[in-house]
């Protein structure tokens, strides 16, 4: 069987209900923390939090490992680094929340790419260049859902 999981903002473009009861899909636990640190009122936290028991009883919720935290900072020092020489051996200043989001953004895929479970996203760039070090199969999310 084919598995396949979505970043944050295809959840939220989207919506949980509809992808909920499709076939193949894990969710990451990095999401749902994104999405419940997010919501708008306790009861949209709660929905979020029913999900996350609901996967994690059918074992379909990824949750990053030891293996997933220590890959992802191997991206992230990748990453800044190629910034680096990109830029002449300066590191430039990311925007505010950046870094952040790239950390998070790193896990879901590692930890995707260790399920082997592909990736539905909005956010190509983002996952690009994560991509190019761990090879996690990313799906645009127009496409998937056309």
């Amino acid at each position: 069987m084919s598995y396949f999981t979505c970043d944050t903002s295809v959840i939220i473009s989207r919506g949980l209900d509809d992808l909920r009861k499709t076939k193949g899909l894990l969710l990451s636990s990095v999401v749902l923390l994104e999405l419940m640190a997010s919501a708008t009122d306790n009861s949209r936290r709660k929905v979020y939090e029913g999900v996350f028991l609901d996967f994690g009883r059918d074992n379909r919720l990824i949750v990053p490992n030891e293996a997933d935290w220590l890959f992802a900072s191997k991206i992230l020092y990748w990453l800044s680094h190629h910034r680096r020489r990109v830029d002449g051996g300066r590191l430039r200043q990311l925007a505010p929340g950046i870094s952040q989001r790239m950390a998070l953004d790193a896990l879901i895929a590692t930890s995707a790419w260790q399920r082997k479970a592909a990736l539905i996203t909005d956010n190509w760039d983002h996952f690009k260049a994560i991509q190019y070090f761990c090879g996690v199969k990313l799906i645009k999310a127009s496409e998937f859902f056309r």
